[in-house]
This record gives C-alpha cells, sequence and structure tokens, in this order.
C-alpha cells in the first residue's frame, strides 16, 4: 500500500506557473506538474469550503453527503452519520492517519478520526507559517514506523483575510506584491486600488503557500519517503472574489488538481478531461487497493496515465447550495466543451451574496469595465436559468438563454442537469423540501 499526501490550498483558483499565471511564483508546483498529471479541466462539487471538502472526504456531492453549508454554522451542514470517509476507510486498513490544517467537516464522533492532528480544528491561519507546516509534518513522520501513511495537509492560504500578514508571514513571501505589481483577474471585469490590494495578497499568499510546498516535500524527502508517496494536490473551490466563491460559475469551481502517482501516473501529462473532487476518493482507495463504498466518482488510474477510458464523463456537473446560513441560494450547474448551464432554483428573490471583498462596484473607487454591466446585474439577481458559449465568452459575462440559435442546446443541457440530479438523488428536485430547507433558513 502506498504511502498518500493529500494537499488542499484554501481558495486557490488556476493560479499557478504551470497553468500560465505569469504573476505566480510557483517552481514547487510546476515541478509537481512536470514530474506528475496536471488536470486542465479539473472542479470541485461547490464552491464554498466545507461542502467541498465533504465531498474530498466522501466521493459524494453535498447534496448526497448532507453537508451543504459551512461547518458548525447551520444545524443541516453536516455529514450524514452512515457514510463512510476517505480517512476512516484507510485508517481501518492500517494506515497511519494523520492531519495538518483545517479538516472544517462536520462529522460524528469517529466519522473521521485521525492519528496526529494538529489545527484541524479551532484557528486555522496558523497554517501561513509555512515552516511549522513543514515541521509538523516531520514530526507526523516520525511516528510512522513501518506502517503506510495518509497525511492530509490543509493550507489557509490564499484564504482571506487579507492583511498585513497575508502580505508577508514570517518573511515570506521575501519580495511581496503591491498593488502596482499586478493586474485583477480579467473574469472580474473590475478595477480600482481595493481590488488590485487584495489581488496582490491573494499572490502573495499563493507564493508563500509553493514555498512552503517545497519545504513539505524537502521533509518527506529527508525521511526517505517522497518516491514512493502519492501526491495528490488542489484547490478547495477557485478565487475568493466576486463571481468566483459561492457561484457556479467557472472561477468558483474550475481548481488547479495534480496528481503524482509513482509506477502508475505519466509525467509531464496534461489531461483535458474532466475531473471532479469525487474522484479523490475512490482514486485513493484503488491505489491501497481497498474496496470503495458506493460513490459519484472514479477512479483516475486509466486516466493519469494518459489512457481514458472511452466512457469517461464528457459533461461535469456541480453545485451551490449555501455557505453560511444567510448565503442559501442552491444553484445546479452542468457544463460540457463549450456550454455551460446554471439553473438557479431559488430565482424569485435576490443573490444574497453577490459581492465578496472588496471585489464590488463603487463609482470612484472600484469601476466596472465595459461589457462587464450585464454581467454584474445578473450576479445581484440571477434569472433561473443562465447559458454561456464558454469558447467565446470564457468569463461567462453574456446569458444567451434567449438566443434561438442555441435552444437545443439549452433544451439537451437541461436534460442532462436533470438526469445527473434524478441519478444521485438531488433532494431539491421536490419543490416542497426546498421551501422546507428556507423556512429552517428563516426564509
Amino acid at each position: 500500500m502506498p504511502n498518500i499526501l493529500l494537499i488542499t490550498a484554501d481558495d486557490m483558483g488556476t493560479t499557478a506557473g504551470c497553468y500560465g499565471d505569469k504573476l505566480a511564483a510557483t517552481p514547487n508546483l510546476d515541478q509537481l506538474a512536470a514530474e506528475g498529471v496536471l488536470f486542465e479541466n479539473a472542479y470541485v462539487t461547490h464552491a464554498s469550503c466545507s461542502p467541498s471538502r465533504s465531498s474530498i472526504l466522501t466521493g459524494l456531492y453535498p447534496h448526497q453527503n448532507g453537508h451543504i453549508g459551512l461547518a458548525g454554522l447551520h444545524p443541516e451542514y453536516k455529514l450524514h452519520p452512515d457514510i463512510r470517509t476517505l480517512p476512516a476507510i484507510l485508517k481501518d486498513a492500517g494506515y497511519h492517519t494523520g492531519i495538518l490544517g483545517k479538516l472544517h467537516v462536520s462529522a460524528a464522533p469517529g466519522q473521521a478520526p485521525f492519528d496526529f492532528e494538529w489545527a484541524s480544528h479551532g484557528n486555522p491561519v496558523v497554517t501561513r507559517d509555512v515552516r511549522m507546516v513543514a515541521q509538523k509534518a516531520e514530526e507526523f513522520l516520525g511516528q510512522v514506523g513501518k506502517r503506510p501513511f495518509f497525511l492530509y495537509v490543509n493550507y489557509f492560504d490564499p484564504h482571506r483575510p487579507y492583511d498585513a500578514e497575508s502580505n508577508q508571514c514570517k518573511g515570506l513571501p521575501e519580495k511581496p506584491y503591491g498593488p502596482n505589481d499586478i493586474e485583477p483577474f480579467a473574469y472580474l471585469g473590475l478595477d480600482g486600488l481595493p481590488v488590485r490590494q487584495e489581488v496582490a495578497s491573494y499572490y502573495n499568499c499563493v507564493n508563500r503557500l509553493d514555498v512552503g510546498l517545497g519545504m513539505l516535500f524537502q521533509t518527506l524527502e529527508k525521511a526517505g519517503m517522497l518516491d514512493d508517496t502519492l501526491i495528490i494536490f488542489l484547490g478547495d473551490h477557485g478565487v475568493p472574489f466576486s463571481r468566483a466563491k459561492t457561484t457556479c460559475y467557472e472561477a468558483g469551481e474550475q481548481v488547479p488538481f495534480f496528481v503524482k502517482w509513482p509506477g502508475v501516473s505519466r509525467a509531464g501529462l496534461r489531461c483535458t478531461d474532466f475531473i471532479s473532487s469525487v474522484d479523490i476518493m475512490p482514486t485513493l482507495l484503488d491505489a491501497a487497493g481497498i474496496a470503495c463504498p458506493p460513490v459519484a466518482g472514479r477512479s483516475l488510474r486509466e486516466v493519469v496515465t494518459g489512457s481514458t477510458p472511452n466512457d469517461w464523463r464528457k459533461e461535469l456537473c456541480s453545485e451551490y447550495t449555501s455557505h453560511a446560513q444567510q448565503h442559501l441560494y442552491p444553484r445546479r450547474s452542468v457544463r460540457n466543451e463549450r456550454y455551460k448551464l446554471v439553473h438557479n432554483l431559488d430565482s424569485s428573490r435576490k443573490n444574497p451574496v453577490p459581492y465578496i471583498g472588496a471585489t464590488r462596484p463603487k463609482p470612484g473607487v472600484v469601476e466596472i469595465k465595459p461589457g462587464m454591466e450585464a454581467a454584474y446585474r445578473t450576479t445581484e439577481a440571477p434569472p433561473e436559468f443562465e447559458l454561456y458559449d464558454l469558447s467565446k465568452d470564457p468569463h461567462e459575462t453574456v446569458n444567451i438563454v434567449g438566443n434561438p440559435e442555441v435552444a437545443e442546446v439549452l433544451k439537451r443541457l437541461k436534460a442532462d442537469l436533470l438526469k445527473w440530479r434524478r441519478n444521485t438523488a438531488d433532494p431539491l428536485l421536490d419543490p416542497a423540501e426546498l421551501q422546507r430547507l428556507k423556512k429552517a433558513h428563516g426564509l
């Protein structure tokens, strides 16, 4: 059974050098891509921390496992108690299990057990001290003995808050960016000093994270364990800015995703297949030779060799239900190679979380770039359906639902989304359940 290192970065989009981002100084992620597989179309199930992490640990969508919002912020935001989790299964199989950084999943006692824990509950900001993370990893490895290990490392970077410590923590990054050193993300369509300050802080967090990854990998190498350790790295969802986090848009759901599987993965492969975070648990259990319980995902074994099965998914479905209690606004989405459909299940009311941080229009301070006005009107008051041609409009700015030329595309994607919801037993297919859920949230 191989050693397993599963790493998440909190709120990290595809902002790495190997993804073509020229502002991201990420030599360690770039090396991981060169030695393993980089996925160009990798997605999480839900653009909010706890629901996304619940899928990583269960192989199920949040509407299947019950964790539809942030842990601890509503009585219903938790795993169903009968669901088995990745750490529990690996521990039962003889793995020495450890977690560094936040778990952020509400589970029943013993449902997500770890032999070694550091900063898994409480304030996750401590993992900005990436040297300490590496030290704790060394401490964990010293306890492994002859057993295989599963180490789940969760960096807080590049999550908010964006403050002095986010820009430089314990001297890292050595040369932090300022607002004049960066350009706002193209998908945002916003510019102004407050936006640039936050985006600069985001990149400073990413660059520090990468330094920490180098330290972590060096720790494994020093222990003689790097070469026989299966490594998966991903963002728990996309960037923490407007029109990304808490949405079903690409900037919120698409993440960096790497797999280095010794003896199996093809070094340097850039895979364009649709990958979901529900594929992580079946992949790791496959690698360990352990039977996987029924899940929504599939093992990536063949995919990482470059021999993707013919029946691999041609479409990718995701969801959003809630974040904090006041952010309930259920959506479901499906995309194929060209088009993306978003179904807003409660479009009779406005979006309760249209903006995040400083990324909001403010005359004279934060300006909307030409052509983005309609996108922000949609953000504030979404219609029931949104359809985007990603080949022409990768930042999802023009809703083409009413265009007769794509009527058949819309019809087909609606059918595909409905099929996925039925196959995964989405509770919100029942209008009465949506009304019950709204009432439970004071709506």
